[in-house]
């Protein structure tokens, strides 16, 4: 049994360290090395052989930069849609096991699985139950105000109103990533267990995006969980550097094709303008069937052709396979007179 002091000795002591006469002793840590010689100046930080980091500081603090650009466009997004305020940001950025973030989420919950073609594997999209239902019954006109939150599977037609809001979170998480690489989200398969999911091993390296969502007086989150298998090859990419490249890119004429490609399939509204005139809200209110409308443009000068409102060419009218058509003669210069 060891030996147990009583209190003069405790005092006595106490008074010898205050004193100098007896030092504290330090505490030696000897590293081994082969090659090194001087260790003056190491740091020496505990390593958790159970969650090894494999994603660096600066690579995680790319990813939330990337995810905070996600939320502000999902956010937008989804108030577009429901007509209302929606505020989606970034809560929490960190990487874990597989198996601790499967054990935080609460059951039921709506856990997505998605593919990322042309990458290998599944990323999970995790919905919290506290905001779905508010979603929901935003969708079907009512204003969540006394909502029960149920504890129960989503039914098959709550499940299509959320694939709603899925499908325009993949779409915005689609042009978060295009700086970085082109991916193809899909939504590949929904359950209420997520324990019942297992995409990877459990002590499997996993990172972890965490959304706050706000609407109204409700609030939920949203998890992300991407695995590192899965952005393996994308790693090295997250990076200063790469997006310092990516910042360049974008005043390229690749990044500027890009844009064009997409804009070519945009539709807009042509009218041809035949001439105009102004008349008294009298003589509008006396007009009838048969009377003439009298301008001061003559009937052989060219149509101005506008686009979304602005006049851009001039052309002929005429017909064309029967219907009544414009050929375009030429652009409206600076010095054409409309």
């Amino acid at each position: 049994m060891a030996e147990v002091l009583d209190q003069a000795e405790v005092d006595a002591l106490l008074a010898a360290v205050e004193t100098g006469e007896v030092s504290e002793p330090v505490e030696t840590l000897q590293i081994f090395s082969r090659t090194r010689t001087d260790f003056s100046g190491i740091e020496v930080r505990s390593y958790d052989f159970r969650r090894p980091e494999r994603v660096s500081k600066d690579q995680m603090r790319a990813m939330q930069t990337l995810h905070e650009a996600f939320a502000r466009n999902f956010g937008a997004s989804l108030s577009g849609f429901l007509r209302t305020i929606i505020e989606v940001k970034v809560a929490t950025c960190e990487q874990m096991t597989y198996s601790e973030f499967i054990s935080g989420l609460p059951n039921p919950t709506s856990f997505n699985l998605l593919s990322a073609a042309p990458l290998e594997g599944r990323l999970c999209l995790e919905v919290s139950p506290l905001i779905i239902y508010p979603i929901i019954d935003r969708l079907l006109g009512g204003d969540s105000q006394e909502l029960f939150i149920p504890q129960r599977p989503l039914t098959m037609i709550e499940q299509r109103l959320i694939n709603k809001i899925i499908d325009r979170a993949l779409a915005t998480l689609k042009e978060a990533w295009s700086g970085i690489k082109q991916l193809d989200f899909q939504l590949t398969e929904s359950e209420s267990n997520p324990q019942l999911v297992q995409i990877v091993p459990p002590n499997e390296v996993v990172v972890v995006i965490g959304f706050e969502l706000k609407m109204g007086n409700r609030a939920g989150t949203m998890n992300l969980c991407i695995p590192y298998a899965v952005i393996e090859p994308l790693i090295d990419l997250l990076s200063a550097q790469s997006w310092f490249n990516v910042g360049k890119l974008r005043g390229s004429t690749e990044f500027q094709d890009r844009i064009s490609g997409q804009l070519a399939g945009a539709t807009l509204g042509v009218t041809g303008l035949l001439a105009e005139t102004s008349i008294t809200l009298r003589e509008l209110m006396q007009l009838s069937v048969g009377d003439l409308v009298v301008t001061e443009r003559s009937a052989n000068s060219p149509v101005v052709l506008c686009v979304e409102g602005e006049a851009k060419l001039l052309a002929h009218l005429g017909r064309f396979r029967g219907s009544r058509a414009l050929r375009v003669l030429r652009p409206i210069g600076p010095g054409d007179r409309i």
